[in-house]
């Protein structure tokens, strides 16, 4: 059986721009570099995930239908296809409501690894915050913080000042 590589990706802070409670299309812009990284890993052969918390919807600030209309405009401005994810994981509670999906469970990752026959050794989870780089420890991958936020120090959780610069080191590895 040949097991896939994979990145799993977290959205705002990583792909995008993290704005407050980004809710409307019209406030999604893409990181520097964004569209040339997923480009790379995709042809690198890397399975894509999106792997993003949205507790604007558990709080109720927004419906779920304003996060697929945020995606979709994500989609369209990285111009790399409707299918770039092979699949998307919204975790729509709030922090004050029972974890299902939300990060830093690694619920999503690891139903994704027996689903589509991830290589743990392989696949990475990458975001700008701490509970993205915990949610690839807890599922047992390889974790990455972008980004030049002050983050206490995780051990195993590598750092690169972008998603091109992580994409770039990843396919350069021997």
């Amino acid at each position: 059986m040949t097991f896939s590589q994979a990145v799993f990706l977290d959205r705002d802070g990583t792909i995008i721009f993290d704005g407050n409670y980004i809710s409307h299309p019209s406030e999604v812009r893409l990181l520097p570099g964004s569209a040339e990284a997923l480009a790379l890993l995709r042809t690198a052969n890397f399975k894509l995930f999106l792997f993003t918390n949205q507790s604007g919807v558990g709080r109720g600030k927004f419906p779920i239908d304003c996060v697929h209309l945020c995606n979709e405009r994500m989609l369209e401005l990285l111009g790399l296809g409707p299918a770039l994810f092979t699949d998307i994981c919204i975790a729509t509670e709030s922090p004050d409501q029972p974890v299902v999906y939300r990060k830093p469970n690694p619920r999503f990752i690891n139903e994704s690894v027996e689903k589509h026959v991830l290589d743990r050794m392989r696949s990475w989870m990458v975001g700008d915050k701490l509970i993205d780089a915990e949610a690839g420890l807890n599922a047992g991958i390889g974790a990455a913080l972008i980004g030049s936020h002050p983050h206490e120090a995780l051990p195993n959780v590598q750092r690169f000042p972008s998603l091109f610069a992580f994409a770039r080191a990843l396919v350069d590895q021997p």
